[in-house]
């Protein structure tokens, strides 16, 4: 490899969830911060997360329809054939605009005609895996790719390098500890409680947001103070007026390195990107793994749950009665905590933004 190599001109292919969209924009900045002059454009769709995140963030943007694979018979499948031949030729000229010397795909909808483009251009390919079940595009991208990264270890895909996960610099450079005083200040929260950190991802988890509000009273009684993020439109009140530790309420953390910094423990779903930071600052979490899809959250979550840096709790589990028996005395449990943050931080991996990058800039650089 030669991490040094100039990339020159780049097109990172991925959208729809913020589980495609941060990776690609933690790559992103690590291949700016390598090369000042690169030119990066970012392909995606107009309805995905990335159309507000890309530009935000600095970052070109290319359109493409989405196309939807359909898993059963339908008229979406009679449609495939024309949309993704769109899908292609919107990706092809994006390269062409781009002069992309390599397409770095992250899944979803919009890696699929990235891929098909660079193969027919006969550009270097590189995927990024997050989940460890791997989904649709990334299993036929990785029949060509010139390297595929995974994020976690055992993630079924032919050639795979472990990267674990590119995450944002706020996130990899957290030292919790430092940071601590200024996070709990920021959140209302009180030194003299332990925290814990209830969030459900930026749509929030009705589960989760049902069982934590019917026990606030119990938390509250027993001295746990609680950051809990909700989700957009679906906060709740908090009555002023009960005795007790803090329970704070938000719809959204903005500054979400600073929320993991007031946190003691974590209760949250298990996406991919969720254990990768939680693992990368060493916090200790209860994982929740959404009980539909294809069994991918419950898979993330096991490297860190078989090290001991977290426990997994079945979605019909999570109750306030768990919370109560289960929750409450492992805050009390300093010592355990504390083995708990070490087991969790042996997982976690800080530079996946960087040995991603690695891997760019040897497909770019025509390397082995």
């Amino acid at each position: 490899m030669s991490p040094a190599s100039s990339v020159g001109s780049v097109l990172l292919a991925g959208g729809g969830t913020a589980g495609h969209v941060s990776p690609l924009l933690a790559l992103a900045d690590c291949l700016r911060r390598r090369e000042p002059d690169v030119r990066i454009v970012a392909l995606g769709t107009a309805e995905g997360l990335e159309a507000r995140l890309v530009p935000a963030r600095g970052y070109d943007l290319e359109v493409v329809p989405k196309v939807p694979m359909p898993r059963r018979p339908s008229a979406d499948l009679l449609r495939l054939p024309g949309s993704l031949r769109r899908a292609v030729a919107a990706a092809d000229a994006a390269i062409t605009s781009s002069g992309a010397r390599v397409v770095v795909g992250f899944g979803g909808y919009v890696a699929t005609p990235a891929y098909l483009a660079a193969r027919r251009r006969g550009i270097p390919v590189v995927i990024h895996e997050q989940n460890a079940r791997p989904g649709l595009a990334n299993r036929l991208g990785a029949r060509f790719a010139k390297h595929v990264a995974v994020t976690f270890a055992g993630t079924p895909l032919p050639g795979a390098t472990v990267t674990g996960m590119p995450l944002r610099r706020e996130i990899a450079l957290l030292d919790r500890r430092a940071s601590r005083a200024e996070a709990l200040a920021a959140f209302g929260l009180d030194p003299q409680w332990p925290t814990v950190l209830v969030t459900g991802g930026s749509l929030g988890a009705q589960r989760i947001n049902e069982a934590f509000r019917t026990a606030m009273g119990s938390l509250r009684a027993a001295g746990v103070q609680v950051l809990h993020v909700t989700g957009v439109g679906k906060e709740f009140p908090v009555d002023e007026g009960d005795a007790g530790a803090p329970y704070v309420v938000v719809p959204y953390a903005d500054r979400m390195e600073l929320a993991y910094a007031a946190a003691d423990v974590v209760v949250a779903r298990s996406g991919a990107n969720t254990v990768c930071e939680l693992t990368a600052v060493g916090l200790p979490a209860a994982y929740v793994p959404l009980p539909v899809g294809n069994g991918e959250q419950r898979l993330n979550a096991q490297s860190v749950v078989s090290a001991g840096g977290g426990l997994l709790v079945d979605d019909a589990d999570l109750t306030a009665g768990w919370i109560e028996s289960t929750l409450v005395p492992l805050l009390r449990d300093a010592s355990r905590l504390g083995e708990m943050a070490a087991a969790a931080a042996s997982v976690g991996e800080r530079d996946g933004d960087e040995l991603l990058a690695d891997l760019v800039a040897d497909a770019a650089s025509g390397g082995s």
